[in-house]
């Protein structure tokens, strides 16, 4: 599922290096008021995907998880004259689905182009089908073309559609579209964004910090390791949801992109700006190019968040963020106390000099589960979910929404996908 309340962005258009003088912001209309965060779906997306036909093992010990072979563009049905009717699958779903095959219960989220909706099968065959519930993002053409993001949205489907079936990111289902609007259909995540959470509770302690830490841990790894460098971008508590055991799923892979190898085996850099200002590495500020490392510093400001409450860097005014990330270390107050442990792991990813931050050096992903921090981490039994999470959501029933937030279901603008820009445009989504 795509993140569920509007963030703060930062984000320019251009993927390569940039001549502009500084990153250009944009702000949703919404915002929370926990320091620090503003909230929804991202109104921008920037991937670049190249396809994978092939099903994804994750191992880890004696244990591999196997995820569903995608559906391959060769493979996905042909439009009818309407242009509906082009679906992707992920799982035992009907061809050809419609939106007409769903009921809509109630909006999850919304965002600039995007809706997120909870939705049930209209008309169940089984007993089984009428309690299923899904999340279904529903995104309007007119403006995905208006705001110029038409290869980023079909590249959000076909990254959600590779890494589905990881127990830690949210499953795509299957993706289609009718004349107005692209449908993506995921598995539906009952707890809430992790970020509520801590709202609540104003931090964690090091146990539950670690949990979820470890649980981040293993996602990256699988996306920088085991799916070519896809560097994910935007990790923060609103991306972090929570499913009916306790445990995360990584949603929102908006601005997520795989940056691959170069010919000498080094990773990829990319150029484009974009993110969250509380999380954003120095390298993208700079913008001198980054990589994969982004995702690991992104992890050690969550730690820290999770640990006493509030991001390392905060203001009102987004530059002076970026101002702090460059120019100032990450400090610990004396209260909370935070154990050395803890403070070392936040350091070592919060290195401004990426050659030296710690998941980017020489061993990866491997270095950071060998941390003290992590000594006390089953990493097989996390993998394997053998134990429920430290936070246990109050889900009461199959489609329980008490965990989100009461949103408006009706749209207030809503820009008319017309004739003229179907001829133009259509050919664009005919794969969706």
């Amino acid at each position: 599922m795509a993140t569920l309340h509007p963030s703060q962005l930062l984000y320019t258009n251009a993927d390569g290096p940039s001549s502009t003088a500084g990153p250009s912001l944009l702000k949703d209309v919404s915002s929370s008021s926990f320091p620090g965060h503003s909230s929804g779906l991202h109104p921008l997306h920037d991937v670049t995907i190249g396809a994978s036909t092939s099903s994804t093992t994750f191992p880890v010990g004696t244990s591999t998880f196997t995820s569903p072979s995608p559906t391959g563009p060769e493979q996905c049905p042909d439009t009818t004259s309407n242009g509906e009717n082009c679906a992707r699958h992920n799982g035992p779903l009907a061809e050809n689905l419609k939106i007409d095959d769903f009921v809509r219960i109630r909006t999850l989220g919304t965002g600039t182009f995007a809706r997120v909706v909870l939705v049930r099968r209209h008309h169940p065959r089984t007993e089984e089908e009428a309690r299923q519930v899904f999340a279904l993002k529903i995104l309007r053409k007119a403006t995905v073309i208006k705001l110029k993001q038409i290869d980023h949205v079909r590249h959000e489907r076909q990254i959600l559609q590779d890494v589905s079936g990881h127990p830690f990111i949210t499953n795509m289902l299957a993706s289609f579209h009718d004349h107005d609007f692209l449908y993506i259909l995921l598995d539906y995540v009952p707890g809430g964004e992790l970020f509520s959470y801590l709202r609540k509770f104003r931090r964690f302690d090091e146990p539950t910090a670690r949990f979820y830490a470890a649980e981040i841990v293993l996602v990256l790894e699988y996306l920088h390791e085991q799916q070519d460098g896809v560097a994910y971008r935007d990790l923060k508590p609103e991306n972090l949801l929570l499913d009916g055991m306790g445990h995360v799923k990584l949603v929102d892979f908006g601005f997520a992109k795989r940056l691959g190898r170069d010919g000498a085996g080094g990773a990829v850099e990319t150029y484009t700006l974009c993110g969250t200002p509380e999380y954003i590495a120095p390298e993208v500020i700079q913008n001198m190019g980054h990589t994969t490392a982004v995702d690991w510093w992104a992890l050690g400001i969550l730690i820290y968040e999770f640990l006493t409450g509030y991001p390392p860097f905060w203001h009102q005014n987004p530059l002076e963020i970026y101002r702090q990330i460059l120019e100032t270390p990450v400090v610990f107050a004396q209260d909370p106390s935070i154990s050395p442990a803890a403070q070392d792991i936040v350091h070592q990813l919060c290195t401004v000099d990426r050659s030296r931050r710690l998941g980017n050096i020489n061993g990866g992903a491997a270095k950071i589960k060998a941390h003290p921090f992590f000594e006390s981490v089953d990493w097989a039994a996390l993998l394997e979910r053998r134990d429920q999470g430290p936070i246990v959501p109050p889900v009461r029933f199959t489609g329980d929404a008490q965990c989100f937030d009461i949103y408006p279901e009706n749209d207030v603008d809503f820009e008319q996908y017309t004739q003229e820009l179907a001829d133009q445009y259509d050919r664009f989504f005919t794969n969706f």
